[in-house]
């Protein structure tokens, strides 16, 4: 993967900065037909591109019926990024969602998840229940508005940016740049 490159090549650290890419979206989720109505847009031949893209990079992506709300699952990455071997959570959240087709906005497929990690489960529920993360969160999407993220994914680096799944020699031009300045 190309972000763990260049944490071995350059020792960049990486920090999760959440991003409200359909805050909108309902609670219990919504089909892709309701969240494309009007637009124009041939879900299908989205899939498929996307799919290539995917392969092409070695990452997996199952097809999907359903866009769900990803707030909680923001809360409980950061709750997740506090913890030892938390930082897993974001790999398996990708994975219950793009790959699995799960509703990461579900209480209950977020524990499921933090078990799957290794996360103390009463203590993910608690932080969910409790929302304990909510301002962290806000703190990231205020960020995200400041740094003008558009789409995911996104890095920025000493006030540079990149967006979208790019080459690795494009996210090492970035860290050079930034070392330069």
């Amino acid at each position: 993967m190309r972000v763990e490159k260049l944490k071995e090549n350059y020792g960049v650290e990486v920090k999760w900065v959440h991003f409200p890419l359909h805050p909108d979206t309902p609670l219990d989720g919504q089909s892709l037909e309701q969240l494309f109505a009007g637009r124009g847009m041939d879900i299908d031949e989205s899939y498929r591109q996307m799919k290539e893209r995917m392969d092409a990079e070695g990452l997996p992506y199952g097809k999907r019926t359903h866009t769900y709300n990803s707030r909680l699952a923001q809360e409980l990455g950061a709750w997740a990024d506090t913890q030892d071997g938390g930082e897993a959570i974001h790999d398996a959240l990708y994975r219950a969602y793009f790959v699995d087709a799960k509703d990461i906005g579900n209480t209950d497929v977020l524990l499921e998840v933090a078990s799957a990690v290794g996360l103390d489960v009463e203590v993910a529920r608690t932080v969910l229940e409790t929302r304990s993360f909510k301002d962290v969160i806000d703190a990231d999407w205020a960020k995200s508005r400041q740094y003008g993220v558009t789409g995911v994914p996104t890095f920025v680096a000493g006030g540079y940016g990149v967006v979208g799944a790019q080459p690795y020699e494009t996210l090492e031009a970035l860290v050079q740049k930034v070392g330069e300045s």
